[in-house]
């Protein structure tokens, strides 16, 4: 089992490791690459070719293109990541407002974390012994003070 992260840029890894760091935790093998959609359009189709790879994560920022295009050239299941650069939203509206047909599941501005368990939820579908990974993790997460609740969490 296995998830592959793409990030549009150099500057992008810091949020991405977060994704590897806590798939890592849940047991799943994670490779991240920097592949531009617009720079690099041929190592983003070497990359989404990869047939270990069952889940994949792109990051990008501003007009947010990597996550589309590698929906485009995959039926495998891609999470989107909008990066917050300026107001964000640009990123934010690109990811979500794909066109019919090329679906990219969407979660919120630099949300590593809630990407890296929407892959491994993804991942369970096929490998139940991650469920147990992700119980445990939820677990664990509801023993936490409530003062601080990784993003995106549920109050």
């Amino acid at each position: 089992m296995k998830v592959t992260v793409l990030v549009g840029s150099k500057s992008d890894l810091e949020i991405a490791e977060k994704v590897r760091t806590r798939l890592t935790a849940l047991g799943v093998d994670c490779d991240v690459h920097v592949a531009s959609a617009h720079r690099n359009p041929d190592k983003v189709d070497r990359l989404v070719k990869d047939p270990a790879t069952d889940v994949f994560v792109a990051m990008a920022g501003l007009s947010a293109a990597l996550p589309g295009v590698v929906a485009a050239r995959t039926l495998k299941p891609v999470v989107g990541v909008p990066l917050h650069r300026g107001l964000g939203l640009d990123s934010l509206l690109s990811v979500v407002q794909m066109p019919p047909g090329i679906p990219v599941a969407s979660v919120g501005l630099d949300a590593a974390e809630n990407a890296a368990l929407l892959a491994a939820e993804i991942l369970a579908l096929k490998f139940p012994e991650l469920t147990k990974a992700l119980e445990a993790y939820r677990a664990k997460w509801r023993e936490e003070p409530a003062a601080d609740p990784p993003a995106g969490a549920p109050p």
